[in-house]
């Protein structure tokens, strides 16, 4: 066991866990911050995205111990009220259908947008994949993409 320091949703965190535990389970289990989803625990679907430093990282697979000197941020750090416009295009084309990958989704789609404001189908399509949505809204989340887009795609 180990003692870390976490910027978590501008909140400073100290947690005792071992080194190599991945930072979805401090999230979830230490932190209780349950909006991050566990789906594969390999990297691959996406489910539990977050940003470190602004840049979406899988949370299954990064160690704890990597994540000490950067700001996390999860879904229920992205806005206060589910005001971000990620999250308003989100809702606005009825994206979700059970919900579970979305937060990683929304996750994903915000650090993309923050670094490219007017992509293109393929340029979402490239930056979307690896992410799997069982009930395949993928054409809602393009559009909620370049929805979010226009209407300035982050806060």
């Amino acid at each position: 066991m180990a003692t870390f320091k976490l910027t978590v949703n501008n909140k400073t965190h100290t947690v005792d866990v071992d080194p190599d535990t991945p930072l979805l389970w401090v999230l979830r289990d230490n932190l209780g911050l349950t909006g991050t989803k566990y789906g594969c625990g390999v990297a691959q679907c996406g489910a539990c995205t977050v940003h470190l430093n602004g840049n979406a990282v899988r949370s299954c697979s990064l160690p704890v111990s990597a994540a000490t000197s950067g700001k996390i941020t999860t879904i229920e750090g992205l806005s206060e009220d589910g005001s971000h416009p990620v999250q308003l295009a989100w809702e606005a084309e009825d994206v979700p259908q059970c919900g579970y990958c979305q937060s990683g989704q929304i996750m994903t789609a915000a650090a993309f947008l923050s670094r490219k404001p007017n992509p293109t189908d393929a340029e979402i399509e490239t930056a979307m994949a690896g992410h799997i949505c069982r009930c395949g809204t993928y054409y809602r989340i393009k559009k909620a993409i370049h929805l979010a887009a226009e209407k300035g795609g982050k806060k």
